[in-house]
């Protein structure tokens, strides 16, 4: 497996937000997390991608050989772990490009300066993103579809081995849903695994989960 979590309980500010959660992620899969709002679906990815706010109070979390119970967050993202979160801030004065070339200089130590451009130019063409965006301030005035956009962008350029994304359908309209699922099929051929919440039945059916893990008061029902 490429992601499995054990036993996992988890609280935030002393409060139980999760109980004995037990989850596998298959490399190559495209897995559905479904619940109602407050079933604890955003507690368990911000848990898996290492946000320190959410304390685990029992089990473990492994992707692949790695014990990422007590990782860091950056140290899970440089192992292949992605995370599309529900809401991002805005980060006035950094530009786009400039947050790329950073994302990738970690990701990618060795990447020349000429490479990162090329890529670049590729994902934003994939996307349909305007040249304009590149020297904008991360999500500063940007809509919520916008932000998905680049989202995605930053997801086609880091290629990580795990990419979970909090519903990246929400805020977008129907073409873009397709493309998004498109993009994520292309990814997922190519060795990208997906762990995704969403609520829309029309995106999960383009989408076209392996697996669906349920969720409803901080527990696994199905």
């Amino acid at each position: 497996m490429l992601l499995s979590i054990k036993n996992l309980s988890v609280s935030l500010d002393g409060k139980e937000l999760l109980k004995d959660i037990n989850l596998d992620i298959a490399a190559n899969a495209r897995h559905l997390l479904y619940g109602q709002n407050g079933s604890g679906k955003t507690s368990l990815v911000q848990t898996i991608a290492g946000n320190p706010d959410y304390r685990t109070t029992a089990g473990k979390i492994i992707f692949e050989k790695h014990n990422f119970t007590d990782m860091a967050a950056d140290e899970r993202a440089r192992k292949g772990l992605f995370l599309g979160a529900q809401h991002v801030p805005e980060i006035p004065g950094l530009s786009v490009t400039s947050f790329l070339k950073h994302s990738m200089a970690a990701h990618y130590p060795k990447l020349t300066a000429g490479e990162f451009f090329k890529k670049l130019a590729t994902a934003r063409d994939r996307i349909s993103i305007p040249e304009s965006w590149l020297t904008r301030s991360i999500n500063t005035g940007f809509s919520g579809g916008e932000r998905k956009r680049l989202m995605f962008m930053h997801l086609i350029l880091v290629r990580p081995k795990l990419a979970i994304l909090d519903e990246p359908d929400s805020g977008v309209d129907n073409d873009t849903q397709k493309l998004f699922a498109e993009i994520i099929a292309e990814m997922n051929q190519n060795g990208t695994a997906f762990l995704v919440i969403s609520h829309q039945e029309k995106f999960t059916k383009i989408f076209n989960p392996t697996a669906t893990t349920t969720l409803s008061g901080g527990k696994i029902v199905v």
